[in-house]
């Protein structure tokens, strides 16, 4: 089991030494979340909470994503930049490669992009992105980082987009990007299922078990192999029990805030830090893989 940082609403100033003391203390990666703007009224629900209000508010903080895995590589020498999610279909799709790409190069091959297609109308139109079809856009568009990040001559004829001959301009990834897929609509579980991993939302054990088994129902119709990287956040799972419980599940990697467990969601940077350094001692050393 590895376990990954959800620097979710985070002070930027916290996160170059969240992310040292988390490169040191031996977790997986940092996940970081995307909004481009804080539309104060709504027209389309937030879609993971009961009543349709955001988990969020408007003083809740949204780094670019990109810029941060980038600045955040410098400092750190083995963990990993992923998304929570990046929603995809609100960029270009060629500014989108290069953005990844370049995050990639800096970090030594460090990066997972994670998406989303997004749920907000307002935010896609402030960017000059069609909101309807947005899934069957994000597809298309993956097809085409796929593509790009060969970097050969590539052309593509789409829907959505078409071009001829061209290359995607260095840095090239010298890995393939791991890409993973957040959600829990059948849509999301699918788009998952074709690609390399499944993020969760908070949701139970028994939630997550039961979406783990539709994405390897997926992938056996697809005649790919049953196994896939997945990271989730579990409401029900605090300790190492509940984690063991996750890993016979199926995932292979815990998004959690370990200093929540200590001192609840504070604003202190010094106790985010201690509650990196303790979790990483009470949980991570003591999982039956730590050392693998």
């Amino acid at each position: 089991m590895k376990f990954v940082i959800s620097a979710a609403f985070q002070p930027p100033e916290h996160l170059v030494p969240i992310a040292q003391a988390a490169d040191e203390a031996g977790y997986e990666a940092i996940a970081s979340s995307d909004h481009a703007v804080y539309p104060e009224t709504l027209d389309t629900p937030y879609p993971y909470t009961e009543d349709g209000t955001r988990r969020y508010d408007e003083t809740s903080q949204f780094p670019d994503p990109w810029i941060l895995a980038g600045a955040l590589a410098t400092v750190t020498k083995r963990l990993r930049f992923t998304t929570n999610v990046y929603v995809l279909p609100m960029r270009n799709p060629f500014m989108a490669a290069k953005q990844v790409a370049t995050a990639a190069a800096l970090s030594n091959d460090r990066v997972t992009l994670t998406i989303g297609v997004g749920w907000s109308n307002l935010e896609f139109n402030l960017v000059g992105q069609a909101f309807k079809r947005r899934g069957k856009r994000t597809d298309e568009m993956l097809e085409i980082l796929k593509k790009a990040w060969t970097g050969d001559w590539i052309t593509h004829e789409g829907e959505f987009y078409q071009f001829d001959r061209l290359k995607l301009t260095p840095p090239i990834p010298s890995k393939p990007i791991p890409i993973w897929v957040g959600g829990i609509s059948d849509f999301a579980l699918r788009r998952a299922a074709r690609n390399d991993g499944w993020l969760s939302d908070l949701q139970t054990t028994d939630e997550i078990i039961e979406c783990i088994d539709k994405v390897r129902a997926y992938r056996k119709d697809l005649g790919k192999s049953e196994t896939f990287d997945v990271m989730a956040s579990a409401s029900d799972a605090h300790g190492i029990d509940g984690y063991r419980r996750l890993g016979d599940g199926g995932v292979n990697h815990i998004l959690t805030m370990p200093w929540a467990f200590y001192h609840g969601e504070t604003d202190d940077l010094q106790e985010k830090l201690d509650g990196v350094r303790r979790f990483a001692d009470d949980v991570i050393a003591k999982m039956p893989d730590a050392d693998s």
